[in-house]
C-alpha cells in the first residue's frame, strides 16, 4: 500500500467513526514522519497544562520559585462528568507547587493547573515558549475558562444538546459560537506545534535537561489512559503523554519509547461529529489510527 493510499484509508476510518481527526506520528531518531491536516489550529483543551508544566519547571530551575511553597487552594466544588482532583474538592486545602504540577499534568486536575497560571500567568507562558523557540502553541487563558461551556449549563441528560452545539456552531475559519471553541480566542494548537514539543522535551533543545526531565516523569505518569495507551503500552514500551478533552475535542499526545532505543511522538487531535459525551468507540478508533502510522513509519 503506498503512503498516500494509507493515510487516505485512515482519513476515511475517522470520519466513518464519526471523528474529524488530525495527526501526525514522527520518529524521533531520524525526523521522517506521516500525518494527516498536521498543521490544522484546534483548541487544545487541557493539553495546555503540558507547556504549563515546562513554564513552572523552568522557572523552579531558575529560582523564580520554590517547589516547596505551599499554595492556599479554594476547592473547586465542581460536580458535572469529567473533573479531578481538587476540582472535585469541597474544602480548602495546602499543597506546594511541586504537588500542584503533579496534579495539573499526571492527574489533569484544572483547579491546580490554575493555582499554576496564578503563579505564571498565560502570557508568561507563552513567553517562555518563545525563548524556547516553540512558537506553535498560543495560550490566552486559564483552565477556568473550560469549566464555562454550554456543559455546565444543561442536565445530565441533556449533554447531547451541548454537543451538538459544539458540533454545528463553528464555522469555516475555525470561529465558533462557543469561545472554548473557537480557534480565535481559545488556546490552540496544532499536531505539529505539539509534536514540536514532544521532540523538544524528549530529545537535545534549548529546554534545559532538567526542565524536560522533569515534566517526561509527569507525563509518564498521567492517570488518564483510556485513549492511546492501550495500543502504546506494553512490556516492550513506554507510553508517556497528556489527554485533552471538552465537549466534542478528544486529544492526545505523547511519545512511546521501545526497548530496542527507537522513540517515536505521537499527537491526535479529534472533533466528534457525533452529539454523545460518552463514546469509547472514538477513543478506541483513534488508537487504531495514531498505531497504524506509527507502525507503517516503524518499518520502513
Amino acid at each position: 500500500m503506498t503512503t498516500e493510499a494509507l493515510l487516505h484509508d485512515i482519513r476515511q476510518e475517522l470520519l466513518d467513526g464519526g471523528l474529524h481527526g488530525c495527526l501526525l506520528v514522527r520518529d524521533l531518531r531520524t525526523g521522517a514522519e506521516l500525518g494527516i491536516e498536521p498543521d490544522a489550529q484546534l483548541p487544545s483543551a487541557s493539553l495546555v497544562k503540558v507547556p504549563l508544566a515546562l513554564a513552572t519547571a523552568e522557572r523552579i530551575r531558575r529560582g523564580e520559585l520554590d517547589g516547596a511553597t505551599a499554595i492556599d487552594i479554594q476547592p473547586g466544588r465542581i460536580t458535572t462528568q469529567g473533573p479531578t482532583g481538587l476540582t472535585r474538592f469541597r474544602h480548602p486545602a495546602r499543597i506546594a507547587i511541586d504537588d500542584l504540577l503533579y496534579l495539573s499534568t499526571s492527574v489533569s486536575d484544572g483547579t491546580a493547573a490554575d493555582a499554576l497560571f496564578d503563579l505564571t500567568p498565560p502570557a508568561q507562558v507563552a513567553q517562555i515558549l518563545h525563548e524556547l523557540g516553540l512558537d506553535g502553541i498560543v495560550i490566552r487563558h486559564s483552565m477556568r475558562e473550560l469549566t464555562r461551556t454550554p456543559t455546565e449549563r444543561f442536565r445530565p441528560d441533556q449533554a447531547h444538546l451541548a454537543h451538538t452545539l459544539a458540533i454545528e456552531a463553528g464555522t469555516s475559519g475555525r470561529g465558533h459560537r462557543v469561545p472554548q471553541l473557537d480557534a480565535t480566542r481559545a488556546n490552540t494548537g496544532s499536531a505539529r506545534a505539539w509534536t514540536n514539543l514532544l521532540q523538544a522535551l524528549w530529545t537535545p533543545s534549548a529546554i534545559d535537561p532538567e526542565a524536560a526531565a522533569r515534566v517526561r516523569d509527569l507525563m509518564a505518569h498521567n492517570l488518564l489512559r483510556h485513549r492511546l495507551a492501550p495500543d502504546f503500552s506494553s512490556d516492550a514500551s513506554r507510553w508517556s503523554s497528556k489527554t485533552g478533552t471538552l465537549l466534542n475535542l478528544r486529544h492526545e499526545i505523547g511519545v512511546v519509547e521501545h526497548s530496542d532505543g527507537r522513540a517515536f511522538a505521537v499527537a491526535v487531535l479529534t472533533e466528534s461529529l457525533v452529539p454523545a459525551g460518552t463514546q469509547p468507540g472514538a477513543d478506541i478508533l483513534m488508537a487504531q489510527a495514531a498505531r497504524t502510522l506509527h507502525d507503517y513509519l516503524r518499518q520502513l
